[in-house]
């Protein structure tokens, strides 16, 4: 296959799926297609799995590349039980794919009836979220799926002891996060070279990876001595 006829193939699932995207996951040796004797790349189905497999682990599970790419490598010696020419589809991301870094925005629409409902939490309970800025809905009225496991994890904390208003320090301390992010990624998503953007996405997942990371261990280092 072509190029585009891959881009086509892939769009109804990933619609923001681009040429120079794809490229740009060749050159990071994601995938490997085949030349042409012209030059053209020319993509097998295994090609497309592979595609899709990546794409939808940066989609769903916020990976970086190089994970992925561990992932990857895993299957085609045999580890992960899809080789690189197997049958069985590596679409299989969401449930094959270690999800180190599990936050990666979800799409679909969420009701305020349905976010109560899968949560558990009363209306009251949405507003002080909303009123406290830790829930925002979109203009439409609805929320996103990560809503749901927000309000979940907000109403665990509060169910400790903890008081709604105390989770803004939460919330401060993202927005500062994803602020440093953003000065580091944002001249690089600007730059005039092909697949800008594309490594300002890569840089920024990779940086959230290990801001998590960095976070979760200072949360840990910080709480040893609180039972003391």
């Amino acid at each position: 296959m072509s190029i585009g006829a891959v881009l086509a193939l892939l769009r109804e699932d990933f619609p923001e799926v681009s040429i120079s995207k794809i490229r740009f996951l060749e050159s990071e040796g994601l995938i490997t297609p085949e030349r042409a004797p012209s030059g053209y790349r020319r993509f097998s189905q295994a090609d497309c799995d592979r595609l899709r497999f990546v794409l939808t682990a940066q989609r769903d599970r916020y990976l970086p590349l190089k994970v992925i790419k561990e992932q990857l490598d895993a299957m085609d010696s045999g580890v992960g039980g899809v080789g690189h020419g197997g049958t069985r589809l590596l679409s299989s991301a969401r449930t094959a794919v270690a999800p180190a870094t599990d936050f990666g925005a979800r799409a679909g629409r969420v009701s305020r009836d349905a976010l109560i409902d899968r949560t558990g939490a009363d209306d009251a309970f949405i507003t002080e979220l909303q009123r406290n800025g830790l829930l925002a809905v979109g203009p439409a009225g609805y929320y996103d799926e990560d809503a749901v496991r927000l309000v979940e994890a907000a109403a665990a904390l509060v169910s400790y002891g903890i008081e709604t208003r105390h989770l803004r320090a939460f919330k401060v301390s993202a927005d500062r996060e994803a602020g440093l992010v953003a000065q580091i990624a944002s001249p690089i998503a600007k730059g005039r070279g092909t697949g800008a953007r594309d490594r300002a996405e890569e840089l920024v997942r990779e940086i959230a990876a290990l801001s998590v990371t960095l976070h979760t261990q200072l949360v840990k280092a910080a709480l040893r001595g609180a039972l003391d």
